[in-house]
């Protein structure tokens, strides 16, 4: 495995998005154990478009233009339902002093649809994951997933790192109303404007 894949892995994974948004809000409204849930629910997300990647089912969204249509919009509106719970203070990123089993099975739900359905994934590992498999490698499908174990495991811990670090914040914030307004804002603003950057994109 080389080094230029790690570095270009954790620049692709520690670069602000969907995911790392959502783990962020997750460790402010409802805590350590939350972050950490939305942090594994994002890298199962993931687990689909590797596959598909993997199997050259990507190929499809790339050359199908109602496939990758279909998927995209549908990534657009979750994200639209997003910022309006998060606005509503309902849902797994509403803010409770408690966080029960259930609220993680929202969380972890949530979080997998936030990555299932961004379509760009599948593209992306289409064309980053063969970047780093020799053309003359017997057995390439092993090292392909080994490479995308690596990936993966680096997603949730600079995820749960993103999560827990909101966490440790998260008295200071929910103790001061205004403050918590204003966060639960800004997360609902970002996520309108990473839905309206997923409608604009092209295949």
């Amino acid at each position: 495995m080389s080094l230029e894949f790690l570095i270009t892995s954790f620049i692709i994974v520690a670069s602000p998005g969907t995911g790392a948004l959502y783990t962020l809000a997750a460790g402010l409204s409802r805590g350590s154990r939350a972050s950490v849930v939305a942090a594994f629910g994002c890298t199962l997300g993931c687990v689909p478009h590797l596959a598909a990647a993997i199997l050259g089912l990507a190929a499809l969204l790339h050359a199908s233009a109602v496939a990758f249509e279909t998927v995209k919009y549908l990534g657009v509106a979750y994200l639209l339902y997003m910022a309006w719970s998060t606005l509503r203070e309902r849902g797994a990123l509403s803010v409770g002093r408690q966080s029960d089993a259930r609220s993680f099975v929202q969380v972890t739900i949530e979080a997998i649809l936030i990555n299932l359905l961004n379509p760009k994934l599948s593209i992306f590992f289409l064309a980053f994951l063969p970047q780093f498999v020799s053309t003359d490698e017997a057995q390439p499908l092993p090292h392909m997933l080994m490479l995308s174990a690596v990936f993966m495991l680096m997603t949730f811990v600079v995820f749960a790192a993103y999560g827990l670090f909101a966490a440790a914040m998260r008295d200071h914030v929910i103790s001061r109303p205004s403050v918590m307004t204003w966060m639960r804002r800004t997360f609902a603003g970002a996520f309108v404007l990473l839905g309206a950057r997923l409608a604009l994109t092209e295949r």
